[in-house]
């Protein structure tokens, strides 16, 4: 591919996603609402059945509802599942992920979603086919140039696209990421340390997450609510070599049979198999010029946790509504700085996060009772993740930080959120004026809201006392870009006119 030839020609699209998988789907979706114009390819024939990273974490969940997809993704999904852990083919624990968390006004998901990928994915397309937009499949990038003015993109047919932006979605193999000649420094595990796919399960409970871990060998196997088929991952056969052998149904069969001592589980009608080896990469810039990098493409790491997909999506939600804002004139292009600025120091956490939960599961299974669960801290809610070095953290408490949701007279404030907006709270009486004046002046990038709070639920979450006049700005990605006093009206409609300058 190339990447140095200036492409003088009109755009036919405001932005061109490379990659269907969850992240790209993220961002056409955020684009799309948003009113960007938007066009998304993958080489893949078709979209694929594969259960792969089958987990929306309470962070994405809350996302997945500022988009409009919450409701089918939990109608899909199964809260709360419980684990049950055998040694030596005997039943020994069972324990649920989460299990002493409840919601509270502030956070409304105390777990996380099993759901498999596949599923994840057909949602977001049917959302996205509501504005009008459907993915290309089938359409491979061949090369593109980008110059000052957009982006030239050649696919494997022949056939040229032409962008302001794009998006390379597309996985840890990137080859946009490759294209661009960015670094992906890390680690790769010479051979696989573990087996995966996706068959039927007969002679299993579907109520439980089976896991057997033995001395020198383990699988488990996870169902679906509504699927008929189980994710199971398991220690790899190996031949006479000891090197790892590909996966098949009768090394699933013979694995199971062993860990588990029982006759009665019979596996049939695979649909997916993989081989999988610890990558442990971040790549060393997120944006060269036009060309931008999200999800896989930009960090792969231990599945431990089971934040690959959901990094990714939130990668997408962040910079969705700043690219959006940029290719409809409402802010100039160094508002992009801010989703390197942003989310590569998250990608560095992460990864670091994954290979200390590694270690913990790694070392945690070896006793007899324990499970995947070990993996589980609150980091890995992602619910903490927060921006506060960010330039577009203005001031006050917790500017960067996750808006809290909570009820009010209002409603939701998730659902005054909602949309590709900036949210101006205010906190009493005395902040109407200043609501007043910023909605006027940003009425194309502002919704503003005068809090009713009889409760105090919201007061509380955003630290404003009892008879506190204030204001709260809330970025399109739901987090705190300013708190401040209730009189600062004009200094928020400055900075949202300036955005990126």
């Amino acid at each position: 591919m190339t990447t140095t030839t200036t492409a003088e020609a009109a755009t036919a699209t405001d932005v061109l996603i490379v990659g269907a998988g969850p992240t790209g789907l993220t961002l056409a979706c955020t684009l799309a609402r948003a009113g960007a114009a938007v066009r998304i390819i993958d080489k893949s024939p078709e979209p694929h059945r594969a259960s792969r990273g089958k987990g929306l974490n309470q962070r994405t969940r809350e996302l997945f509802d500022d988009l409009g997809a919450g409701a089918e993704a939990a109608a899909s999904g199964t809260e709360h599942i419980a684990l049950r852990k055998y040694r030596d083919g005997v039943a020994v624990a069972d324990t649920v992920t989460f299990a002493d968390r409840t919601p509270t006004p502030g956070t409304p998901y105390a777990s996380g979603l099993l759901i498999p990928q596949w599923r994840t994915e057909e949602i977001l397309r049917g959302r996205l086919a509501e504005y009008g937009v459907e993915p290309e499949f089938g359409s491979e990038l061949a090369g593109f140039a980008q110059g000052e003015d957009g982006v030239v993109a050649t696919l494997a047919d022949g056939r040229r696209i032409e962008a302001a932006y794009l998006v390379g979605c597309d996985g840890g193999r990137s080859p946009v990421r490759k294209a661009l000649g960015v670094t992906f420094e890390g680690r790769t595990d010479a051979e696989e340390c573990m087996v995966i796919g996706d068959v039927r399960a007969d002679g299993l409970d579907p109520a439980y997450w089976h896991q057997w871990f033995d001395e020198d060998a383990a699988v488990m196997l996870c169902p679906f609510r509504g699927s008929s088929h189980w994710q199971l991952q398991g220690t790899p056969e190996r031949d006479a070599d000891g090197r790892p052998l590909a996966p098949t149904l009768e090394s699933f069969q013979r694995l199971v049979d062993r860990c588990s001592r029982r006759a009665g589980i019979r596996l049939s009608d695979p649909t997916w198999f993989s081989a999988y080896r610890i990558n442990v990469r971040m790549a060393g810039r997120l944006r060269t010029g036009r060309v931008l990098l999200a999800g896989d493409a930009a960090h792969v790491h231990s599945i431990a946790g089971g934040l690959g997909m959901n990094t990714g999506i939130q990668d997408a939600f962040n910079l969705g509504w700043k690219l959006a804002y940029v290719v409809r004139g409402l802010a100039s292009t160094g508002l992009l700085d801010t989703y390197e600025e942003e989310r590569l120091p998250v990608a560095a956490w992460t990864l670091g996060l994954t290979d200390e939960r590694l270690r913990a599961v790694t070392e945690g299974v070896k006793r007899a009772g324990v499970g995947t669960e070990a993996v589980i801290t609150d980091d890995v809610t992602t619910l903490g993740v927060g921006y506060g070095w960010s330039s577009l953290a203005w001031g006050g408490a917790n500017a960067g930080e996750r808006a809290p949701d909570g009820p009010c007279g209002n409603g939701r404030l998730f659902d005054v959120f909602a949309g590709p907006h900036f949210t101006l709270l205010g906190f009493g009486p005395g902040s109407a004026q200043a609501l007043a004046e910023a909605g006027e002046k940003c009425a194309d990038r502002l919704r503003t809201c005068l809090v009713d709070d009889p409760e105090g639920h919201a007061r509380r979450a955003y630290g404003i006392g009892e008879d506190e006049d204030a204001l709260v700005l809330v970025r399109p990605d739901n987090h705190i870009a300013l708190s401040t006093g209730a009189d600062r009206g004009a200094e928020i409609a400055g900075r949202l006119l300036r955005l990126g300058h």
